[in-house]
């Protein structure tokens, strides 16, 4: 934990729930207790305190970029996590100081207001309890996070105060079973004592929902079957509750939501606000937009081939290159290269403004071969040759990404084409994206107004479907993939619903479908790099595989080694705290 103490300014927090203030400008682990709590408003504005650092960098709001450790994202910059996709970090990195000491950061101001929210008198007992939940609540999510990538970590709780204990913030790392106890402990009381929903303006804070759906996810994680699918099924089903989470109809537009919007499918999600003098959102057009995109971005986080080759027809049958293209997929690198740009290239004019000629390539035959896919494809991938609603001298403009040859002039956004930032031919992301201005509700490319969920339906179905099949229940974890397949805007066939390419028998084929079908629907939403370590799976698709662009050239290999597992404890917490030894297996 940081060695520094931060006082939270009361100027930066607003009385509104869902407003939230500049961590850059008022950084904090604490409340000041001599200043505060003399209201029930100011017991809401400590509880923003916490909600509001969700957006941080290195808590949520990179978490985007984690699927560039996995195998569906790529990029080219710190912020991409590119240190730990090549394997050049090490405990001294960034991102590794980052995510432990942010995470340890938002705990404290959780410890904080639970150990001053438990001392008041001008609340009773019954809101009091409610709102120890939502920060209980919060600190399970936090301690999970940490437990996820370092393993064993030091456990803090309210009994610590970082004024008074300063000097002693030296606890050794307790251990996974420990730290996973504490987290169950704290989601038990958040589910007794949370409401089902708070009121309409009260939106986006924690649930019972949220809480049942949290606990079922840390039960997967630990392989207790039986208990993730009890939660899981009552957030589902409407157990004992009325729930009223439904998967969202619009897929793409679930990735859009800003300016009011809302949707049953988020069960728990960071409420991104913007517009000219309160722009508090998450930096997705920043990183995961072009040049094309408002502000001029700078494309460091980009789907990968491996993602957009997993989109399967919309029968249902896995996509192939070589229908399209016959001589796509040629063994012979140099061939395939000199294959895809003959299939793929146009030429620009001189001056870069138009297509002069398409050469070989049939630019219709090219889109069809994504459009004609699953459709949740061109609703995450900006695919070549579609366009995207971009901004460029201050106003919207229709953008197009196209391939094009060496001869002729380059594309850039003045003359309505998508460039890459990094000179890369790849793929970019549509998913959470800004069109334009979003009307007038983007005014920082740094603080994008677009809902992030970090919890929501769709995970939910899909956690639920891989618990009912390591429980042997292939019939019901059918069902819950299903679901999330037959969304309205997605509409792909069931398994097990005629042609032998969706039949589906045994537990291994259920561990494919659900290993495909978590890829191409939480994609961009941070959840893959979890997912392959947890299945064993990460060393295997990962180590030593090289990261292609779409002409099949390697522009960089991909790293994954068995102490990959687990993150190193940051080498400057050691420094500090020898107590945190040893460190995780391969960083000793």
């Amino acid at each position: 934990m940081k060695k520094i103490i931060y006082i939270l300014s009361i100027i930066a927090l607003t009385s509104t729930f869902g407003s939230c203030y500049d961590l850059d400008t008022y950084p904090g682990d604490k409340v000041n207790q001599g200043q505060f709590w003399k209201d029930e408003s100011e017991v809401k504005q400590g509880l923003i305190g916490i909600y509001s650092v969700l957006r941080a960098d290195y808590v949520y709001g990179l978490q985007f970029m984690y699927d560039n450790i996995g195998e569906l994202g790529i990029g080219y910059h710190s912020q991409s996590y590119v240190d730990a996709t090549n394997g050049n970090y090490t405990g001294r990195t960034d991102i590794v100081e980052g995510r432990w000491q942010a995470m340890y950061e938002v705990i404290q101001r959780s410890n904080s207001f639970i150990r001053n929210a438990q001392n008041v008198s001008f609340l009773t007992t019954e809101q009091k309890e409610a709102y120890i939940a939502e920060a209980k609540f919060l600190r399970a999510m936090f301690y999970f996070s940490l437990m996820d990538i370092f393993g064993a970590v030091p456990y803090y709780d309210e009994t610590t105060d970082v004024n008074a204990d300063y000097a002693t913030l030296f606890n050794p790392r307790s251990s996974v079973e420990q730290i996973r106890s504490y987290i169950l402990s704290d989601l038990e009381v958040a589910i007794s004592k949370l409401p089902v929903k708070w009121e309409e303006n009260q939106y986006g804070r924690a649930t019972k929902g949220a809480a049942y759906a949290l606990r079922g996810k840390v039960y997967l994680y630990n392989k207790e079957w039986t208990k993730a699918i009890a939660d899981f099924e009552e957030v589902v089903n409407n157990k004992s509750n009325n729930y009223g989470y439904q998967l969202h109809g619009d897929y793409a537009e679930l990735f859009n939501l800003y300016g009011g919007k809302k949707s049953n499918e988020m069960i728990f999600a960071i409420q991104n606000i913007g517009g000219t003098s309160n722009a508090n959102g998450m930096r997705f057009a920043f990183y995961l937009g072009t040049r094309s995109t408002y502000g001029s971005c700078w494309n460091n986080g980009m789907p990968s081939c491996n993602l957009v080759d997993m989109y399967d027809y919309p029968d249902g049958k896995p996509f192939n290159w070589e229908d399209a293209f016959p001589g796509f997929n040629a063994q012979d690198p140099d061939l395939q290269y000199a294959n895809r740009r003959s299939h793929l290239d146009v030429k620009l004019s001189t001056d870069g403004k138009k297509i002069e000629s398409t050469l070989n390539a049939d630019i219709d035959k090219i889109k069809a071969a994504y459009e004609n896919r699953d459709p949740r494809l061109v609703a995450t991938v900006i695919t070549p040759y579609s366009t995207y609603l971009g901004w460029f001298s201050n106003a919207a403009k229709d953008m197009q990404f196209a391939l094009h040859s060496t001869t002729g002039g380059s594309p850039n956004e003045s003359n309505g084409f998508i460039r890459n930032n990094n000179n890369w031919v790849t793929y970019f992301w549509r998913k959470f994206v800004p069109e334009a201005n979003l009307g007038g509700a983007l005014t920082d490319r740094s603080h994008t107004p677009i809902e992030f969920p970090l919890i929501r339906l769709g995970d939910v179905l899909l956690m639920l479907s891989e618990a009912y099949n390591e429980n042997n229940q292939l019939d019901k974890s059918i069902v819950e993939l299903n679901k999330v397949r037959a969304r309205a805007s997605v509409n792909m066939p069931d398994l097990n619903s005629g042609p032998s390419w969706l039949a589906v028998t045994s537990k291994e084929q259920m561990r494919e479908r659900i290993y495909k079908e978590r890829a191409v629907e939480l994609a961009c939403e941070g959840h893959r790099f979890s997912d392959l370590r947890r299945w064993g799976m990460a060393k295997s698709v990962l180590n030593n595989k090289p990261v292609v662009n779409i002409y099949g050239k390697t522009l960089y290999t991909h790293k994954f080694e068995d102490k990959d597992m687990l993150w190193p404890v940051p080498t400057v917490e050691i420094e500090m705290n020898s107590a945190l030894l040893p460190n995780n297996p391969g960083w000793e």
